[in-house]
């Protein structure tokens, strides 16, 4: 009997150390997690003021009428109204889609090419030299590259200069004061912004393929383009994913290069949703209509990028 009750005893002294150590490592894990969102706790604040608040302040305001200084009327969803049936808020929104040619399609596009061109040159010295002249606008603030090509635009200008001298003086104008040619003109001002990052991030995902890939290709007798696309363009679909978020993203929210250049004009020929906010916003103070404005551009965004995640996810 004793042996016996010794051996329960034994037993039970045996499954408590067991469930206390259970115990404590649940503790443990249970404190490692709350120490990671402590550290994590002054950032979420940060983010908290400078960007949940001040859309939510924006969403709030979308619904009111008020010029920033006196007091605010209640309007509902008219500002919205104002948004969806006023031509020339839906001309900014229009004229911002038309700049993802520019912004994106074109940089995307000569990107992959320049990327794979410069995969089948394998001089270091020229390597080097062109992805440092390709990343060269990426060092310029795009207020500074706005200025520099307001001056090339003009009447004067190296661009007619060049057209000059190559026998085309029919084509010259002062381009960003031309009704036809000024958002074109600006669009060409992202595509030499965002020419240069495609580029640099095309070739490192090119730089992550298998060189037997190629090496395949070649052995089956496929050409440049036949080895672009069955080689390049399935290895690059999360590079190619990045390139199109940010620049969709830079044409649909473009602001300081339209504004340095041209101030949407002549007329309202280059106005986007970005001047336009501000030209509601602080010119015309009317802080509902403009938060409405932005909320759209806001939802307009998401709507464009959250499929195209999707689209270029990797399975």
């Amino acid at each position: 009997m004793t042996s016996t009750n010794t051996a329960v005893t034994s037993g039970a002294g045996a499954r408590l150390p067991r469930s206390r150590k259970r115990r404590a490592g649940f503790s443990r894990s249970q404190g490692a997690r709350w120490t990671g969102w402590w550290f994590a706790v002054p950032a979420l604040v940060m983010y908290a003021v400078f960007v949940i608040r001040p859309v939510a302040s924006s969403v709030q305001i979308s619904f009111y009428d008020w010029d920033g200084f006196g007091p605010s009327t209640w309007v509902g969803l008219d500002n919205y109204r104002r948004v969806f049936t006023d031509p020339e808020l839906l001309a900014t929104i229009g004229n911002a889609f038309f700049l993802i040619i520019f912004f994106t399609a074109v940089p995307v596009v000569m990107g992959l090419i320049i990327a794979a061109l410069m995969r089948e040159i394998k001089g270091r010295v020229f390597g080097a030299t062109a992805r440092t002249l390709l990343f060269l606008p990426q060092i310029i603030p795009g207020a500074a590259a706005a200025i520099a090509w307001t001056w090339m635009y003009s009447r004067d200008g190296v661009v007619n200069q060049f057209l000059s001298s190559i026998g085309l003086e029919s084509f010259t104008r002062a381009w960003l004061g031309d009704f036809d040619w000024a958002l074109p003109a600006v669009g060409f001002i992202g595509t030499w912004l965002s020419t240069g990052l495609c580029t640099l991030l095309l070739m490192a995902g090119i730089g992550k393929i298998d060189g037997s890939l190629y090496e395949a290709a070649r052995l089956d007798g496929a050409n440049f383009l036949q080895q672009t696309r069955s080689v390049t363009l399935p290895g690059l679909k999360q590079e190619l994913g990045v390139c199109v978020t940010i620049t969709i993203i830079a044409a649909l929210a473009a602001f300081d290069v339209v504004f340095l250049s041209t101030q949407g004009g002549p007329g309202r020929s280059t106005m986007v949703p970005g001047v336009e906010i501000y030209r509601l916003g602080f010119v015309e103070n009317q802080l509902g209509l403009a938060s409405a404005l932005a909320v759209v551009l806001a939802i307009l965004v998401l709507l464009v990028v959250g499929p195209l995640q999707r689209v270029f996810k990797e399975r």
